[in-house]
């Protein structure tokens, strides 16, 4: 049986396909919105630290980051909504002279990118993370409007305005396949209904890759499994995420920020990587993680850990997201986030609207240029 008739239909309502959702909407498109989970946001969505930063080392995630900021920063001044912004800032540290000279070398592309960042002594990077260890800190980088907001929050909130622009949500509803002629989609099929559709956007995050293959689109979007912790709340210490991009045995960067409620959250990424979608929580993990916490803000060794869980980032070899439109003329992907839908969520659903309805603009033409699917895989991003 056939459904209803869509200008654009949006596979997935995390944090890519419930903004993208709503800027559709807000260009008067009828727009329904397909995911497998019971609401906005249940997939990798609410597993993300809640982390915003436009601090990048490619020029096209710095521009998204920035749009994304803004739109956070001014979110509930202009649609009511508290969904946790605070903005601490980023800052990343050095302990050794060639991540000082890589972060020497970022920073005058960054700023010409038009994010405000600066390097910053090892003093001042005493004062911006007071207990910090000072044992051979040479200093880092500080970029004082990022900053963090409640994932869930947000995407209820993004979810909120699309609804009452029209946008329809459909829950507990699986793509199964879709049906084409003449070079364009004309049907989405779900394990409930089928629903023909002008565009159709593969915001599918994990399930990228699978999505793609039903409209013949073979995209390099890989899940790999990362794990994150919270602990118990204290009185602030400190203000800003505080990055180390050193490696260690058993693991590479790590990250952690006390929120609002004083908890300090935070996340490591695994090396080598952890392939697939398994969601358990490990057992090596917060060993792991806290040795490396304390040895750099020595203040965490009192702290009770109350919980941890398990995400998926749905990585790109580069480790920078794919913006493009691929395969049948009317389908687009806005995959491979590598971890970082939600603090680009927002902007990307802005770019992939105007590229959706013919309205992008010189920015927004470099972005998906920077972005495109056939892009020169050769390199990763130095921050991803």
């Amino acid at each position: 049986m056939g459904g209803s008739n869509y200008d654009a239909v949006v596979i997935g309502a995390g944090s890519v396909g419930t903004p993208l959702a709503m800027n559709l909407a807000e260009k008067g498109l009828r727009v329904l919105c397909l995911d497998s989970n019971p609401s906005a946001g249940q997939g990798n969505n609410k597993c993300a630290i809640g982390g915003a930063r436009a601090t990048h080392s490619e020029p096209a995630k710095v521009i998204l980051g920035l749009r994304s900021l803004e739109i956070f920063r001014s979110w509930e001044r202009e649609h009511g909504d508290d969904i946790g912004w605070y903005q601490g800032g980023y800052t990343y540290v050095a302990y050794d002279g060639e991540t000082m000279d890589l972060f020497r070398s970022n920073v005058p592309g960054q700023q010409q990118a038009g994010l405000d960042i600066r390097i910053i002594d090892a003093g001042e990077m005493m004062e911006l993370v007071p207990g910090i260890n000072p044992d051979g800190l040479l200093g880092g980088t500080w970029s004082p409007g990022d900053g963090s907001a409640s994932p869930m929050t947000s995407c209820y909130a993004f979810c909120r305005r699309a609804r009452g622009l029209s946008a329809e949500f459909r829950f507990r509803e699986r793509v199964t396949g879709m049906e084409a002629s003449g070079g364009r989609i004309t049907r989405v099929m779900t394990d409930r209904e089928s629903y023909g559709c002008g565009a159709v956007i593969n915001c599918a995050g994990s399930f990228a890759l699978e999505v793609g293959r039903m409209a013949g689109a073979e995209l390099p979007v890989y899940p790999e499994s990362h794990e994150a912790g919270v602990t118990e709340p204290v009185k602030r210490l400190f203000d800003p995420m505080v990055v180390d991009i050193r490696k260690a045995p058993g693991s590479a960067n790590y990250y952690f920020y006390q929120h609002d409620t004083g908890q300090v959250v935070f996340c490591i990424t695994p090396d080598p990587p952890v392939p697939g979608t398994d969601t358990d929580e490990t057992s090596g993990f917060l060993p792991l993680v806290a040795l490396r916490m304390t040895d750099l803000y020595p203040r965490l060794g009192n702290l009770k850990v109350r919980r941890t869980w398990r995400g998926i980032y749905p990585m790109s070899p580069d480790g920078s997201p794919i913006l493009d439109r691929v395969g049948p003329d009317n389908h687009y992907v806005a995959v491979g986030m590598c971890g970082q839908g939600f603090m680009l969520g927002p902007g990307i659903g802005e770019v992939m609207a105007r590229f959706i309805t013919g309205q992008e603009t010189g920015e927004d033409r470099q972005v998906l240029d920077e972005l495109r699917l056939d892009r020169q895989f050769t390199s990763e991003e130095a921050l991803k």
